[in-house]
């Protein structure tokens, strides 16, 4: 695939972000971020066509379905059936990313903290005992302020061994020996210095439906965040990487086709040809977080070529995107969100498919990985509730690790040494080239996909959804998008633990309530509190009651569970957005968009004409607005600026 060739455009950088962060905004990395420009408009034209087939299944009442086997992958010139018999080129595994037993993920940057308290947590990571680390530019970095730029700064000074990040990682490392000798009578860390070259260091751009916030096109348009993230990051660290013989390893949210793969697969080769680096030389993982990826996974890994390193299978983005995709039958109804399990009707058949893809050989009889989903149990709370959800973690490491997978992710250090020995027990580095059957293209297959079984849907399910939805869109406007919550019925209850939850989980949980309140969702149980019987479906009163309820739970919470300074500012913006997503009759496509036009808001009215405003460009003919609507804002303040840069010819 190459760039879309239409007029040249320029990019702008806002309000003096260039001088400020001079050492992530080099000039190698403006002109490599110059170099790109040209795909943005291939970006938005894949963004579209996707809103456009959401709207045609949904009018046609169509579910997905698999590409003709005859058909060329677009944007390569690969038959569909060439891929799915591994008929292409695909890549061997780099040394470091062959044992990923544990790879944790989270931002290197905390919000409005200085740099040396915000880089703790690349030395907690890289400390860690992780195999490799996804340092997350996307659904875990809080994109409040210039946090995305001081993500990309605190890695390139860990990664550079900058003194000042030396001596946070030999203070943080006695911490995490404190912590560990209390919960498991050792120390995890015998020589800090060798334990930071243990783990890999990935990153995880933002996906191509998102636009940056700092950088934007001159016309007035977002860029793509996809590109920014990648350019900054790779610019900023490959002669790095590359010097200690590490690979340059990024993981892909949020792809659903292999078009969009093949466009990835473009940038990046512009990218590698634009430094001088070898082709092929970025590797990626793919996150198979959306329904129409797993019709195509073949297709993405031949679209993606010798790059491609393996496939994740992320829970929370994945149900939410099958609910996206099934919201025009009213058949199809989710259960309670913790009933849908990864052994659970379409989840299990999503895995299955991910597992065979990965063990289908490509031409030189080359193998991809499977990294398993995540465990989001953090080890903090009463004893009996660390030991029971300890136990709960373990076990789902131990199912995927028989099932085939040749890791997991853990949402937060402490859980590195928990996990890992699952792992350790057997010994093997991976498990490339199990034996599983061929995937196969039925109609069958694809109704699998989406299979449902019983599971309770309940009033308790649906305080949960509410309650959780409401934090993480506060934590998310307060900078923490990964944020430890739970649900306010168990605040103060220390043998219910938090988890560490972040923008997928906050998707599922108001895709789920509008899939209830729209589809007339019957419970399965009686409830006492509401006088809701076995049978009663879900209401707009009740939702209604519901909101009022658990938003007061939320005020009237101790700042440890909900910030006090975010009582007036941030939550009550959040309740908006919950509210206008979950009754609106349209289905939103994106949470994460209603956030984003609020982000340093404080003011409810000024959110709720961004509210209406979003929903009529949506409902009027598929519009996101995805722009910083911000960014203009430095023009209009004294000494505002931006920056702009041209275009390449």
């Amino acid at each position: 695939m190459t760039a879309t060739q239409t007029r040249p455009c320029s990019l702008e950088i806002r309000d003096g972000l260039r001088r400020q962060y001079a050492d992530i905004f080099t000039p190698e990395a403006v002109g490599a971020l110059q170099a790109l420009i040209p795909f943005d408009e291939s970006r938005r034209r894949l963004m579209t066509e996707r809103i456009q087939r959401r709207q045609e299944r949904a009018r046609r009442r169509q579910p997905i379905e698999f590409l003709p086997a005859d058909s060329i992958i677009p944007g390569t010139n690969l038959r569909v059936q060439d891929a799915r018999d591994g008929r292409f080129e695909g890549g061997d595994i780099p040394e470091d990313l062959r044992r990923q037993w544990i790879q944790g993920t989270g931002p290197a940057a905390r919000p409005g903290t200085p740099v040396e308290r915000s880089i703790r947590n690349v030395a907690y990571a890289l400390l860690s005992g992780a195999d490799g680390w996804m340092f997350d530019g996307e659904d875990a970095l809080g994109q409040i302020d210039t946090m995305s730029l001081d993500n990309q700064r605190n890695l390139k000074l860990a990664v550079h061994r900058d003194p000042l990040f030396l001596r946070v990682a030999e203070q943080v490392a006695e911490e995490m020996n404190a912590w560990a000798r209390e919960f498991f009578g050792h120390p995890i860390i015998s020589d800090w210095r060798t334990q930071l070259d243990f783990t890999t260091v990935i990153y995880r751009a933002r996906g191509l439906h998102l636009d940056d916030r700092h950088v934007q096109r001159s016309d007035g348009q977002g860029f793509s965040a996809s590109i920014v993230d990648a350019v900054l990051y790779v610019v900023s660290q490959y002669r790095a990487l590359q010097k200690a013989g590490r690979s340059i390893v990024l993981y892909l949210p949020k792809i659903q086709t292999a078009e969009e793969a093949a466009l990835w697969n473009a940038m990046l080769s512009a990218l590698e040809n634009h430094l001088g680096l070898e082709p092929s030389a970025i590797r990626t993982y793919v996150l198979v977080e959306q329904l129409e990826a797993s019709f195509q996974l073949m297709e993405i890994r031949a679209a993606l070529g010798r790059r491609f390193v393996g496939f994740n299978t992320g829970r929370w983005d994945y149900i939410n995107s099958v609910a996206d995709a099934m919201a025009w039958d009213p058949d199809f109804i989710n259960p309670n969100i913790d009933a849908i399990s990864m052994t659970w009707g379409y989840m299990r058949h999503y895995e299955d498919r991910v597992r065979r893809a990965v063990n289908t050989p490509d031409q030189h009889g080359r193998y991809a990985l499977w990294q398993g989903g995540m465990e989001p149990n953090i080890p903090v709370g009463s004893a009996a509730g660390v030991e029971a959800g300890m136990k709960k973690a373990v076990a789902g490491a131990r199912r995927e690790q028989e099932a085939g997978a040749s890791g997991k992710w853990v949402a937060h250090w402490k859980m590195v040494h928990i996990v890992r020995p699952v792992w350790e027990a057997v010994g093997e580095a991976n498990q490339t080239g199990r034996r599983f059957p061929r995937l196969t293209y039925t109609d069958a297959d694809a109704a699998a996909l989406t299979e449902l079984e019983p599971a309770p849907r309940t009033v308790t399910g649906a305080r949960d959804l509410l309650s959780v939805a409401l934090q993480y869109g506060n934590a998310f406007a307060q900078g923490y998008q990964a944020a430890a919550l739970k649900p306010a019925d168990h605040f103060g209850n220390d043998d219910v633990l938090y988890l560490m939850e972040d923008m997928a989980t906050g998707e599922i949980r108001l895709g789920i309530l509008w899939e209830w309140l729209h589809k007339a969702a019957a419970f399965t149980e009686d409830d006492a509190r509401t006088g809701i019987r076995k049978g009663d479906v879900f209401t707009r009163e009740l939702f209604d009651r519901l909101l009022r309820e658990e938003y007061e739970k939320l005020l009237q919470a101790d700042d440890r569970d909900v910030h006090d300074d975010s009582k007036t500012t941030t939550l009550p913006i959040a309740r908006e957005i919950v509210d206008t997503f979950v009754t609106g009759h349209t289905r939103l496509p994106w949470y994460i968009d209603l956030l984003n036009i609020n982000l340093n808001n404080h003011d409810v009215e000024v959110a709720r004409q961004r509210i209406r405003q979003y929903v009529e460009a949506f409902t009027t003919d598929g519009t996101r607005i995805t722009k910083n609507l911000d960014f203009d804002a430095a023009r209009m303040s004294p000494g505002g600026t931006t920056e702009t840069l041209s275009a390449v010819p």
